[in-house]
């Protein structure tokens, strides 16, 4: 019998495959193609004033050299801005290769083609370039300050200036019993897939058609995009992902230079060419994020509920905004988190600076504005001298406000509403996952002993599943197995596992037969992409509705043939049967014979569906009128509003008394993202999503120097958490459907990651008796605050509430090293 799949926690399929290097990654592709390689500046801003190639016209196995003076029409034009917005009035995007002026390190000048990656490295050494070096605006102080300018036309260096606010927030302040102000601060970081950014291309001059592959979150951007830049019919343009090693963000980016360049080189010179990025390449030339300023003004009455918030904060976009100003918004809107507000407002600024530019990386300006919200949420409970999980229960949206529309824009420009989540019990399950009230006693015995212990909490509300759209398409073939494609790509996610898991469940047929296929525009042309939590909403419910076309249409088919009614049928392990006599039954793969009556039989499902011939009307055509040959279909889900998951953490950390070493003795984590298609792939998403929390609030970020040069760009100096340094992650779910799609599901790709700083400067705070207003936090940074807190230069905070006495389970137990 058919399992149920919906919901089972299922090994995932794709694994088997990739452990075992069966991979096929950008790089596994093109072995016989020319390679390309770029002369990239070394100045965060200077002027091009001349580029002499003399000396690497001697390389042996050199093939071409190009500036920007060569790309001809669109390909020489400025990138798109791909998400353009009202509060966006000066966005400024690149050259492919750099015209007249760079504003950052790693910004592209020269492309080199050459036999291989070696001797194109070897002629991009030779090239000289005369820089005319400029100022540059470093950090988002330099760029508020607008004492130089990073373009010439953008006054003020603000590239966006937005305000949203609900309700009279200088009155609600004015009348407010306690009013607190907090300077907070997110520094900038990246993200680090395994694979970098590549792409490779292929020209077919007898069919004038260009195949691309690309390491990308949106092949169908990246197919529309050079079609466009090479002013290519799009039908002669195809886009496919192969299998990506990551993409976290910095690959839903389209197109990049580099994406335009190889394929018009390729056609150009008639050849297959290939670029893939070293890892230094990625440091100084791909997508930063999270750098901003905070400043909270938060009034609220005795009892910890908000009255009013007022929130201004300066973002720090980098060199160019080609992905518009979708993370300040998603800050600026989602830092509301599970809490009604009061008045609100909200007042940012996106400001230039000369360094890398900015796209969404997982959590994208969710983190930030978690950090803002729960570090208030704290900073009253401090105040006030009450529970911190307390002071969030009194001021949660509850069940049975759902819908609730706060009354600001979304990032797609529509309502901020949430469709569902119920925080208290939420809440309710992260203390008896933790031992909240448990842990004073804890504490207690931890003082005792020397030792310095505390545990913070942040929550958070994550919009998931935005439109436009994603589209899906079943097939079912002759011999039964099932055909599965959506337009969307795959970087690790389990989206081979899960989409077949919706297939299986609402065809009724045996998962091993089912067969994903993902970000080949030759299998689905329309798609939007993978990012922001969105794959699960998106294509899970096109595929699950395309599937149930397919459902309709084989019981039509054999309920015809079998002369009962389609009511009457189920379909159970591929057979479709009449329910209580199971006998009298036919398989899905005849039933897909029968769809499409060709004159000839190539396999045993042709053969038997020979059987059922004479239950046809003679006097009707095969195919009538309004069908259409095979048993497939093709559909796409569109949401009128995103689709809210939710969820809460709490850690227990240790601050070593001397060292002022971190260590994370405990990590929790409770999440609602509906109903999980598989338990098990969304743990592994929220434990990724918690590590590179992790990483965001003890060790990584992105250190300039005044002149703009990064000065960790390696692995040797950018420091990431390895495994020793992530702590166990235990995990508890809430299931609350959404109304909004026939699956009832959210996201959970960018869960774990989006308190974790928040969280664990809770826990920092609770154990050292100050505030941690900046992160990402190190120990010096920690032994310096002590300095000044034990000189008065930092208030402490004020005891709070008392837990009852207890122990909380397993917290010496669980202990990570740092």
């Amino acid at each position: 019998m058919t399992t149920q799949m919906f919901g089972a926690p299922i090994r995932r399929r794709e694994d088997p495959r990739l452990v075992t290097g069966g991979g096929r990654y950008l790089d596994d592709l093109g072995r016989g193609a020319l390679a390309a390689a770029f002369v990239r500046s070394p100045h965060a801003h200077a002027r091009v004033v001349d580029v002499d190639v003399t000396d690497a016209l001697d390389v042996e196995g050199l093939v071409a050299i190009y500036t920007h003076e060569d790309l001809p029409g669109r390909v020489g034009e400025p990138l798109p801005l791909l998400i353009p917005h009202p509060a966006l009035t000066h966005g400024r995007t690149q050259y492919a290769l750099a015209r007249d002026e760079v504003n950052h390190v790693g910004e592209p000048v020269v492309m080199v083609v050459a036999r291989d990656r070696y001797l194109a490295e070897d002629a991009c050494a030779r090239i000289r370039v005369d820089y005319e070096p400029l100022p540059p605006v470093v950090g988002i102080e330099a760029a508020r300050a607008a004492e130089l300018l990073v373009h010439e036309d953008v006054p003020g260096n603000v590239a966006a200036h937005m305000l949203q606010e609900v309700g009279d927030v200088e009155a609600a302040l004015a009348a407010a019993p306690h009013v607190l102000d907090l300077d907070l601060a997110i520094e900038r970081s990246a993200c680090m897939p395994l694979e970098g950014k590549g792409v490779y291309a292929r020209w077919d001059a007898d069919r004038d058609e260009l195949r691309i592959y690309s390491s990308t979150q949106t092949s169908t951007g990246v197919r529309a995009a050079v079609a466009a830049k090479l002013d290519m019919p799009l039908a002669k343009v195809e886009c496919i992902a192969p299998d990506v090693g990551g993409g976290f963000g910095v690959k839903i980016n389209h197109p990049w230079p580099e994406e335009v360049l190889v394929p018009w080189v390729a056609k150009t010179l008639g050849v297959e060419v290939k670029w893939v990025e070293d890892r230094r390449e990625h440091f100084i030339s791909s997508a930063h994020e999270r750098g901003q300023l905070q400043q909270v003004r938060v009034g609220f009455d005795d009892d910890g509920r908000l009255l009013a918030l007022d929130v201004r904060f300066w973002h720090d976009n980098g060199a160019y905004t080609p992905y518009g100003i979708i993370v300040p918004i998603i800050t600026s809107t989602q830092l509301l988190g599970p809490y009604k507000p009061g008045a609100y407002r909200c007042e940012f600024w996106s400001l230039y600076t000369n360094t890398v530019l900015v796209t969404p990386y997982r959590g994208a300006g969710r983190p930030q504005g978690c950090f803002a919200m729960e570090r208030t949420m704290d900073a009253i409970a401090d105040e006030l001298g009450l529970d911190r999980a307390e002071v969030r229960s009194r001021n949660f949206i509850l069940p049975a406000d759902m819908p609730y529309d706060h009354g600001l824009l979304f990032q797609d420009g529509r309502p901020l509403k949430y469709d569902s989540g119920d925080f208290p019990a939420s809440l309710d399950k992260l203390k008896a996952l933790v031992g909240w009230d448990d842990f004073a006693h804890y504490r207690d015995r931890a003082r005792a002993e020397g030792r310095s212990v505390g545990i913070g909490i942040g929550c958070y509300v994550e919009g998931t599943g935005v439109g436009p759209y994603e589209g899906g398409h079943v097939q079912v073939e002759t011999s039964g197995r099932v055909n599965v494609s959506t337009g969307l790509t795959s970087q690790g996610q389990g989206h081979e596992t899960a989409f077949a898991q919706v297939v299986a469940q609402e065809l009724g047929v045996p998962i091993e037969d089912v067969f994903v296929t993902t970000g080949d525009t030759r299998r689905m042309p329309y798609a939007v992409g993978t990012f922001a939590s969105r794959a699960a909403v998106m294509s899970g419910n096109a595929i699950a509705l395309a599937a149930r076309q397919v459902r309709a249409k084989a019981l039509r088919i054999a309920a015809d043939a079998l002369e009962v009614a389609a009511d009457d049928l189920e379909i159970v392990d591929a057979i479709i049967r009449v329910k209580g006599a199971p006998d009298t039954s036919m398989s899905l793969g005849t039933v897909s014979v029968m769809s499409n009556p060709l004159r000839y039989a190539f396999d045993e499902a042709a053969k038997a569906a020979t059987q059922f011939a004479g239950s046809n009307d003679p006097d009707r055509p095969p195919v009538a009128d309004d069908d259409e040959p095979g048993l497939e279909g093709r559909d796409f889900y569109s949401p009128t509003q995103a689709t809210f998951a939710n969820g809460m953490h709490a850690a227990v950390v240790e601050t070593d008394p001397v060292t002022a070493e971190i260590r994370i003795l405990r990590y929790c984590v409770v999440h609602d993202c509906g109903p999980m298609i598989n338990p098990m792939i969304v743990e592994g998403q929220v434990h990724g999503g918690v590590a590179q929390g992790v990483g965001g609030a003890l060790y990584e970020r992105m250190v300039y120097d005044e002149s703009g040069q990064l000065l960790n760009a390696s692995f040797m100096d950018f420091l990431m958490p390895y495994a020793s340094e992530v702590p166990h992650i235990e995990t508890d779910h809430l299931e609350t459907p959404s109304p909004l799609n026939p699956l009832g599901i959210k996201g959970a790709g960018e869960a774990g990651c989006i308190p974790v700083s928040a969280v664990i400067a809770s826990a920092i705070s609770d154990a050292e008796g100050f505030a941690i207003t900046s992160m990402p936090i190190s120990p010096v940074e920690l032994w310096e605050l002590r300095r000044r807190h034990a000189a008065g230069g930092l208030p402490s905070l004020r005891d709070r509430a008392p837990h009852p006495s207890g122990s909380p389970a397993q917290t010496d137990d669980t202990t990570t090293r740092t």
